[in-house]
């Protein structure tokens, strides 16, 4: 990372083995992009939206943590990122005419990750972030280089784990690991570092903080205190404070592959929409590491990269994004707007809801689950929790497809991954390739008939008794990691007597309730699309389909 302590390697960075199979990835490489420049028609049309800027040599341009509300063009000059905790230059090349600064964060209004200044003086063109949007919208060319290279920008940071975000003692703090997930699956770069090693100690001593205890930074100058995502999204830009009661066409409520769907298709259509999210843009989908049956992708990708690649798109076209929050209650009012209120109490105004909320794993009823959450049970199986299981043995709970590939991408790391199928087989509930992959790994096993009883260990799971429904009997197996990928529970309370719901508590659409559009619900201007809709098919393609199709009714709503 180039810190105080030269370039250590971040203890949760990829092996050698998964970057060589890397999926299909948004971003060329940045080595490729960074000298392809605008063209003069792009640039004469930012120089009549923006202003000439002057900065002196070795005048910062912007700080850590300031803002990002401009778009800034060189030129003339040059500037050079600045490590924050050494104050040195922190990459070798630096950006001169024709290149711009900036990177991903830029579309949804985040905060400058990383400070950079002038090496010489230098003369720049910025222009507001706003009508940079703007003309990005109505240039697609200048949009398509732009966005490329901010992607490139955030790839390169997310490969080399390059962030000025810093944990330390991860894998020790709950609170810490918490966060370590909220970054991670938002593709935040981040770096984490073990408690005790010479990188922590060399960081903890240039922060001036104690080198024995866990730790969040943000830029030498910034430990957070009782680390939560929530702060760190504040921290961010991502979690941006909206005017009380502010109005717009369309509440997206749900980040998975749905949610972002309507986004894009949303903010191509004109309209005024927010995604809200609790975790993380992606849902259950951005757990899965490998996606092979949707269409386009024929070397596949994983669930993260496919709902990022919409993200990006749904930025393009102004959809805004905030987490984490979660809403926890919406009434109609008299005009026939929507009221929602977040678990931080703001509220906000729609002409329209498209609830895409999709479905959680259920918490099985296991004595001391709840204790070893975060500290060996896991309700995801991303490179975040794969470093626990690095030569040892993980257990993997479930019969579907999210489960066969929790197990395939876990054998990468583990000696060995069991599949516990409480059924006596997959056929009706996982792909026959899926199925076919896992019986041929001599890695994996699948143990049919089988249910966890019981859970060992002291701060973390170390052992699972599990029984046998075929043969009766129980047993013991030694685990580092146990993955529970089982049963499907709608995220509906926050709906409960507003629309009508299944005995299983999904939304009920469309014919069900007397609507127009099978993504109706009893509630005209409500819709629900993804799994949250009771008899959708549970697929990636499938929520994709529904959140890009259910635009074409809100707007009639809205315009009706």
């Amino acid at each position: 990372m180039g810190f105080a302590c030269g370039s250590p390697q971040p203890t949760s960075g990829k092996d050698t083995y998964q970057r060589r199979i890397e999926v299909e990835t948004i971003g060329r490489d940045l080595r490729e992009m960074q000298r392809v420049p605008l063209a003069s028609t792009h640039v004469a049309a930012m120089r009549a939206e923006g202003t000439e800027v002057r900065y002196a040599a070795g005048e910062f341009v912007v700080q850590l943590g300031d803002p990002i509300d401009r778009f800034v063009y060189v030129e003339d000059g040059e500037i050079e990122v600045v490590n924050p905790f050494t104050g040195e230059r922190h990459f070798p090349s630096t950006l001169g005419p024709t290149q711009f600064m900036g990177e991903i964060s830029f579309l949804n209004g985040g905060v400058w990750a990383l400070p950079m200044r002038a090496v010489k003086d230098t003369r720049v063109l910025q222009v507001p972030r706003t009508a940079m949007l703007r003309l990005m919208s109505e240039i697609p060319e200048m949009s398509d280089i732009i966005i490329t290279v901010f992607a490139a920008r955030r790839r390169r940071q997310l490969d080399e784990r390059d962030g000025t975000l810093v944990l330390i003692g991860e894998d020790l703090d709950r609170n810490i690991q918490r966060v370590g997930e909220f970054a991670s699956r938002n593709r935040l770069p981040y770096a984490s570092y073990a408690l005790g090693s010479a990188e922590a100690q060399c960081i903890a001593t240039s922060c001036a903080i104690p080198a024995d205890r866990p730790a969040v930074i943000f830029g030498r100058d910034h430990v957070v205190n009782e680390p939560t995502p929530d702060k760190i999204a504040k921290l961010l830009g991502l979690s941006f404070e909206l005017a009380d009661e502010e109005a717009v066409d369309v509440l997206i409520v749900g980040g998975g592959p749905a949610g972002v769907a309507a986004g894009v298709y949303a903010g191509a259509e004109g309209l005024s929409a927010i995604v809200v999210e609790d975790l993380a843009v992606g849902g259950q989908a951005g757990t899965s590491s490998r996606i092979e049956n949707y269409m386009g992708f024929p070397t596949g990708i994983s669930g993260a990269d496919l709902v990022w690649r919409g993200e990006v798109q749904a930025m393009k076209f102004g959809t805004r994004f905030i987490m984490p929050r979660r809403v926890v209650s919406v009434e109609r009012r008299e005009d026939g707007k929507f009221c929602s209120t977040f678990d931080n109490r703001q509220r906000i105004l729609a002409g329209a809801i498209v609830v895409a909320t999709g479905v959680q794993y259920k918490r099985l009823p296991i004595d001391r689950l709840a204790e070893f959450e975060g500290a060996g049970v896991y309700y995801a199986a991303t490179e975040n929790e794969a470093r626990y299981c690095k030569d040892g043995e993980a257990l993997v709970i479930g019969g579907g497809n999210s489960a066969g590939q929790a197990a395939m991408f876990l054998s990468r790391s583990a000696n060995r991954v069991r599949l516990l199928v409480r059924g006596t087989s997959l056929a009706s509930s996982m792909s026959s390739y899926l199925s076919s992959r896992l019986e041929a790994d001599p890695k994996i096993t699948i143990e049919y008939g089988s249910s966890v009883r019981l859970l060992h260990g002291g701060e973390r799971i170390d052992a699972v008794t599990v029984h046998n429904s075929i043969n009766g009997s129980d047993y013991t197996l030694p685990t580092c990691a146990l993955f529970i990928m089982v049963g499907a529970e709608p995220n509906t309370s926050w709906l409960s007597g507003l629309v009508k719901l299944d005995q299983k508590g999904f939304v009920e659409t469309g014919d069900a309730v007397g609507a127009d559009s099978p993504y109706a619900t009893s509630q005209p201007g409500i819709f629900a699309v993804g799994d949250v809709r009771a008899g959708s098919v549970k697929r990636v393609a499938s929520a994709v389909g529904e959140g890009s199709v259910v635009i074409s009714k809100v707007w009639s709503h809205l315009n009706g």
